[in-house]
């Protein structure tokens, strides 16, 4: 410190440049700015020229002015470029000795604990793992490359011949001399018009070990990703619903890091005020959008499984035994195919995390560098959401959490109703009521204000807990039942059809803007936080209903492009990894954002890109190869015989 305080004031200037990379007050106090950061960036390139090793060093401070020039105290950010020698009780006292009255000293970042990968056991797991996988892609693609250059038709006993009949496709096994009778050859066009195309493809049924290396083909799992054509268990209206949602997520989270990382934190409070700030405070909306699609596909493609294939056959047995067995079926499937890629980026997220904490001149957003560790197998169980969020590991995974426990409800009662529907419906009604219930109390109680309060401000009481978003997942269940029971095939009149849309539009408007700048009684503020989440549902539910009976008109055109269809099918992957990308830019940045319109409007939209890249890589290296592997391992289903009026059931709509 005495060659360093000698040189400076000798104005050498490598010491000029350490006591320039030291941060200061300038302005922006009673704006928000609580960084006076400095440059680390700037103090580890002066290193090069000075006699000794530098480090650079945070101090936390808690500020109050006297209250006639601010009322509230201010937690104070300040980098320090120090001689690599000072340890943090060094800093410590160096920082107390100077610190004028009214200013506290709260806590010292040094730089002599900083995290390195090479020593952390989780980060060569994570090494193992992505190697084992990124070979297995490059074998299983070579592989499916070199089926597609030497498989000859006239080395295969039979054909596969590809109908395309309103979009639903068909495969039909044909003999192989029938068709080289009738002079077909592959890829030729057998019979086709404007509705109807059969083409002749080759078909030969590999072995296990060819299927599970094809399971980690990148070209045909980016192919089944990006195909555009759905089939009938599908609706495309949900495509457009679940990509729109996503990119809604993405932008609320990416204000909350933006808001908590500048230096102009009180430009929230003025962007709060505005009409269409609306749009993303109540952004919480968009994840009632994902329960209710998780209720509908479970609920549709349910009921129309087990009216195409016999479940006692599956499961060998029948009554008690054979439920047992279904739900376990069920369960288990979602189970593997959620874990894998959510135990990698989870892995991933704790390494980072670490680094964040110990190597970044700002604090993480949230400690996954301590919860990750202890309390990842709530994780791994889908329960976290039971425990306090203080620690909870991946915040963004509660969704995950509730999203599974209403799957374990919903198989119940589906399971139920296929031999008790009535009371499996009773079940449903008892649960929503239930829900409604148990919200408005806690909101009441917590003397909760919606329009008011912060979105977030009940996190650990409302926000989370399964009981209270109960709601959606419901609705989407209902619909889904709907759909199937009536075959896609509702007859409306146009005052009907106007009327739907008209309740539904007004129902979303009311939902996100009604609010803006109006107090609502306690009791109205208790019951708009019980009911709103399943209002929100209820027009979902007229946009998929009137989409998928001929209805929707434009917006059924919007919502099902094909070119959503690839993003819709990441969105789980999209979810899992970009809070990770929202929090990189920050953490590793050595000062804080300038907050404007435009600044957040870019940021948004790189981070949308590179989140959905990143997606792609997760899903096409984890959860596409799980889904195949699972296909692998799933029992053969017996289909239910020809004469059974449920197996004709089909929304060809959807497609």
């Amino acid at each position: 410190m005495e060659m360093y305080l000698t040189a400076l004031n000798q104005s050498k200037p490598w010491a000029v440049k350490m006591y320039d990379a030291t941060g200061r007050y300038s302005s922006g106090f009673f704006w928000g700015n609580g960084y006076w950061m400095g440059s680390q960036v700037l103090c580890y390139n002066v290193e090069n020229s000075t006699p000794f090793p530098l480090g650079f060093n945070v101090i936390k401070l808690l500020v109050q002015l006297p209250r006639h020039l601010h009322n509230d105290t201010q937690r104070v950010n300040v980098g320090i470029c120090l001689p690599y020698n000072c340890t943090s009780e060094d800093v410590h006292i160096l920082a107390e000795s100077s610190l004028p009255q009214g200013v506290e000293l709260l806590k010292v970042r040094s730089p002599h604990n900083r995290y390195n990968f090479w020593d952390d056991a989780v980060f060569w797991t994570l090494v193992g793992v992505s190697v084992f996988v990124f070979l297995m892609l490059v074998f299983g693609t070579a592989y499916d490359l070199y089926l597609d250059h030497t498989s000859s038709c006239d080395e295969l006993t039979s054909y596969s011949v590809q109908d395309k009949v309103n979009g639903v496709h068909i495969e039909i096994t044909l003999n192989n001399n029938a068709l080289k009778e009738n002079g077909h050859g592959p890829g030729q066009v057998v019979s086709g018009d404007q509705h109807s195309v059969i083409k002749v493809f080759c078909q030969k049924a590999p072995g296990i070990l060819s299927r599970i290396l094809l399971s980690f083909s990148v070209k045909m799992n980016l192919e089944t990703i990006c195909d555009s054509n759905v089939g009938a268990d599908t609706i495309p209206t949900i495509h457009g619903l679940r990509s729109l949602s996503m990119v809604w997520v993405i932008l609320g989270h990416t204000c909350i890091v933006a808001f908590k990382y500048s230096d102009n934190t009180a430009y929230r409070a003025v962007v709060e005020e505005e009409f269409l700030f609306q749009t993303i405070s109540n952004g919480t909306f968009s994840v009632d959008t994902f329960f209710f699609i998780s209720g509908l596909l479970v609920s549709f493609l349910y009921f129309r499984t087990i009216a195409k294939i016999d479940v006692t056959k599956l499961t060998r047995s029948t009554g008690v035994i054979s439920n047992i067995l279904q739900f376990l079926g069920l369960l288990g499937y979602r189970y593997c195919r959620l874990t894998v890629p959510y135990m990698y980026v989870l892995g991933v997220v704790q390494v980072c995390m670490k680094w964040f904490q110990h190597n970044s001149v700002f604090e993480p957003p949230t400690n996954d560098h301590e919860n990750c560790p202890n309390y990842w197998w709530r994780n791994a169980l889908y329960i976290n959401t039971l425990f306090p969020v203080k620690d909870m590991c991946m915040l963004w995974s509660w969704y995950l959490a509730d999203d599974t426990q209403f799957y374990v409800v919903g198989a119940v009662l589906l399971i139920l109703a296929t031999s008790h529907f009535r009371l499996s419906a009773v079940f449903l009604t008892t649960f929503l009521a239930t829900s409604w219930c148990t919200t408005a109390y806690i909101a009441f109680t917590n003397k909760h204000m919606p329009g008011t309060d912060d979105p977030l401000a009940l996190f650990d009481k409302i926000y989370d807990k399964p009981w209270t978003r109960l709601g959606p997942y419901l609705i989407g269940m209902c619909v889904g039942w709907l759909l199937y029971r009536t075959d896609c095939k509702i007859k409306m009149n146009k005052a009907a059809v106007v009327a739907g849309w008209i309740l539904s539009t007004t129902c979303f408007l009311c939902l996100i803007y009604g609010l803006y700048k109006v107090e609502l009684h306690p009791l109205l503020g208790a019951a708009y936080s019980s009911l709103s989440h399943t209002a929100w549902a209820l027009g979902l539910a007229w946009i998929v209903v009137a989409c998928s009976t001929g209805y929707g008109g434009y917006v059924n055109k919007l919502l099902s492009m094909s070119i959503l269809y690839p993003f819709s099918r990441v969105t789980y992957c999209a979810y899992l990894v970009h809070p990770l990308i929202i929090r990189v830019v920050p953490m590793s940045m050595d000062s804080p954002f300038h907050l404007t319109k435009e600044t957040v409007l870019l940021l948004f939209l790189g981070q949308l890109v590179a989140s959905y890249i990143l997606a792609f890589v997760v899903s096409l290296a984890f959860e596409a190869p799980v889904v195949s592997l699972l296909k692998i391992l799933a029992p053969p289903k017996n289909e239910k015989p020809k004469n059974d009026d449920t197996d004709d059931r089909n929304c060809a709509s959807f497609s």
